[in-house]
């Protein structure tokens, strides 16, 4: 059964909205898809402030302030990198809230961060909060899969 992600970006539309909240993306493994889902939804402009897509570690740092030690140290796809990730797109944007993914979207993985293996950063205005999920599938499967999971997780973080 295939997400709907439309509907879950509207309702998280509906929640920023109705908190009175921007939302800023800092995204990785999914190239701007969880922006594209937003922006899918008539009047997000009204909580989308902007979206960041940073593939490379150059791309973390330079446009998200990622520290290169926490890079060299943990490696782009890691919770410390996603909570740098998520506070940096919340303080380079006018958004309060922020959804950071990077992650192993396949074909290639290790055996430490196999194929599938994606960590998420939750900025709020009461901090940032940090996951790992592993998800099955090829490629595309596993992108759908974040960007549901990161729609969904935002939608319950702002009850």
């Amino acid at each position: 059964m295939t997400t709907d992600l439309h509907a879950l970006a509207a309702q998280l539309g509906r929640r920023l909205a109705d908190a009175g909240l921007m939302l800023a993306t800092a995204e990785s493994c999914t190239g701007g898809w969880i922006a594209k889902c937003v922006t899918d939804i008539a009047g997000s402009s009204a909580w989308l402030d902007r979206g960041f897509v940073t593939y490379s570690n150059a791309a973390k740092q330079d446009m998200l302030g990622v520290a290169a030690a926490t890079l060299a140290e943990h490696g782009a796809v890691s919770e410390p990198v996603v909570r740098e990730m998520a506070a940096g797109a919340v303080a380079r944007s006018a958004a309060q809230v922020a959804v950071a993914v990077s992650g192993v979207a396949g074909p290639g993985g290790s055996a430490d961060k196999p194929v599938g293996t994606v960590c998420f950063g939750f900025a709020l205005p009461d901090g940032v909060s940090t996951e790992t999920l592993h998800f099955d599938g090829d490629r595309d499967a596993v992108r759908h899969q974040s960007v549901a999971h990161a729609l969904t997780r935002l939608i319950g973080l702002l009850v």
